[in-house]
């Protein structure tokens, strides 16, 4: 094996399948390594038991709260990363989330750049990951030159009435942008598509338009892309300047293999990312690689998550719920100046999780009877920077998350929100009166939507990158997850970490690469 590359690319999740998809054309010599391997496509991929409660596909891998409790996070390492499992609602960033706004926990930063500079690339980015929408209903969403490039899946009966009640007492509901490959878009010879079990799940069909099945697999159609999977990068070595990687040190099934490259592009997630730099520090980084702003694995958000799931008169029988948002309280409501976030329609819950928090109200139950009687919402509200939410080293070279929420004041009034909603829903149908609720919200091990660990900025004492993602530190070292982020709004925040890596694609083809890329077919269309 040479172990030379042009670029390195570590970690196949949203950031660096898209990248490798936008330099694959390039011809240059590119790695990707992945810690990984590929989740098999077996009938567990769909079985809530295996997949949720004895998490079939995560690590079993502890990490460390800031009191030193050990816990188990919720991530996934393997081909396509956390975007595998994830729900694949694609929003763009609205345009306040890039400027400052005063929120209940204190002040979400200005990004150093506006919307403006994200817009085209996140056309992009929507074609890329075919995504399903409709224009001009949500509130709360930013211009755009064009539609998306799909319609809205369909909304199922339940969905469809509950639409237009909502409408009825003056909310704006909209279609989810979802990013999903179905036959039926495109052809009426082949058999559709019928998507279930979504949220937190493999998909057996590639439907799912994610990271390994949009990005990963047409880049790895040209010669010059590898891929080494199982390949666990132990820390990133410099030259005696310390400006350059010129050493990735990878262990890989057991064998510990040196790699280099001109350009080094990390995209292992937020805390990993962090943990990788951290573990990098050597004479000319002693703090950690990058790390002379002392900001790395500082500023961790993981957005407020939670579930929120109503106990109703109405019979549900959607096959597939995810599929509309309520942004009308993004900005604020009638009742709170402040930003309170986003709702969405979520994956029906697995029949453990139902039959849990349907204990008390109402026991004895079925899951065939309590999934008709349930509608479940999945809530976001925006988590705020914070120096001292942060991801460190413990002696023993474990990742310890010092972690303490910011802004929950907001997700706590929105939660209200949706309860209030359903009491005037009830006033117009007795199927949504007397509603009853039961839900749980994320905690750190959840580490949903991990992003800000490597912030970016204009200013080295107060950034780790540069606007194109650099390091301000290292002259060939990139970053391309979430990490970036210097706030995270309260969407999810796929989409942005894709329109993000094309357009860093962009800069390192225009101004690193030093040649435009011959552009060949990398079409993958098919639905396999």
């Amino acid at each position: 094996m040479t172990n030379h590359y042009d670029i390195i690319i570590i970690g196949t999740g949203s950031g660096g399948s898209t990248i490798a998809y936008k330099l694959a054309p390039t011809g240059k010599k590119i790695l990707i390594l992945e810690r990984g391997g590929f989740i098999p496509k077996e009938k567990q991929n769909w079985d809530p038991h295996e997949v949720v409660t004895l998490g079939r596909y995560r690590p079993n891998e502890n990490w460390y709260d800031k009191d030193d409790k050990p816990f188990k996070p919720y991530i996934h390492y393997n081909v396509g990363g956390n975007s595998k499992m994830y729900g694949a609602a694609l929003f763009r960033f609205r345009e306040s989330d890039f400027d400052k706004v005063r929120h209940y926990g204190g002040e979400s930063p200005a990004w150093p750049f506006g919307y403006e500079t994200l817009e085209d690339y996140y056309t992009q980015a929507e074609k890329l990951y075919s995504v399903h929408g409709k224009r001009g209903i949500d509130p709360s969403e930013p211009p755009a030159p064009v539609d998306y490039p799909l319609p809205p899946l369909a909304y199922e009966p339940l969905i469809k009435d509950l639409d237009k009640k909502l409408q009825e007492i003056g909310l704006k509901p909209f279609p989810l942008p979802m990013g999903v490959r179905l036959p039926q878009d495109y052809t009426e010879t082949e058999a559709p598509v019928v998507l279930e079990n979504f949220d937190g799940f493999p998909d057996l069909t590639d439907s799912k338009a994610d990271g390994q099945v949009i990005g990963l697999r047409p880049a790895l159609l040209n010669k010059n892309v590898t891929l080494l999977t199982h390949a666990y990068v132990e820390r990133l070595d410099t030259d005696t300047s310390g400006r350059k990687v010129n050493k990735v040190i990878t262990d890989v099934k057991g064998e510990k293999i040196i790699f280099s490259a001109n350009t080094v592009i990390v995209a292992c997630g937020a805390v990993n990312s962090a943990a990788l730099f951290l573990r990098s520090a050597n004479d000319k980084h002693p703090g950690g690689l990058a790390n002379s702003s002392d900001q790395v694995g500082r500023n961790l958000m993981l957005h407020h998550n939670g579930c929120l799931v109503a106990f109703t008169k109405k019979k549900n029988d959607c096959v597939f719920q995810k599929s509309l948002g309520i942004a009308d309280f993004y900005h604020g409501a009638d009742d709170s100046e402040l930003p309170l976030g986003e709702i969405q329609l979520m994956g029906r819950n697995d029949p453990d999780t139902i039959l849990w928090l349907a204990e008390k109200i109402h026991p004895g139950k079925s899951y065939e009877e309590l999934k008709e009687m349930t509608i479940d919402f999945w809530l976001t509200a925006e988590d705020l920077p914070s120096p001292g939410n942060r991801v460190t080293l413990r002696e023993d070279g474990a990742i310890k998350v010092n972690y303490t929420r910011t802004n929950y004041t907001a997700f706590e009034k929105l939660k209200e929100k949706l309860k209030q909603v359903f009491v005037k829903l009830g006033e117009i149908d007795p199927g949504y009166k007397d509603t009853q609720w039961n839900g749980y919200d994320l905690d750190v091990s959840g580490m949903s939507h991990q992003n800000g660990t490597l912030r970016f900025g204009t200013d080295p004492s107060k950034s780790v990158l540069d606007l194109n993602c650099k390091t301000h530190d290292l002259d060939n070292l990139y970053v391309v997850d979430a990490s970036f982020f210097p706030s995270c709004g309260a969407f999810n925040p796929a989409l942005t970490i894709a329109a993000n890596a094309l357009r860093v694609g962009d800069h390192l083809i225009d101004n690193v690469l030093n040649e435009k890329p011959f552009i060949k077919s990398t079409a993958y269309s098919a639905v396999v």
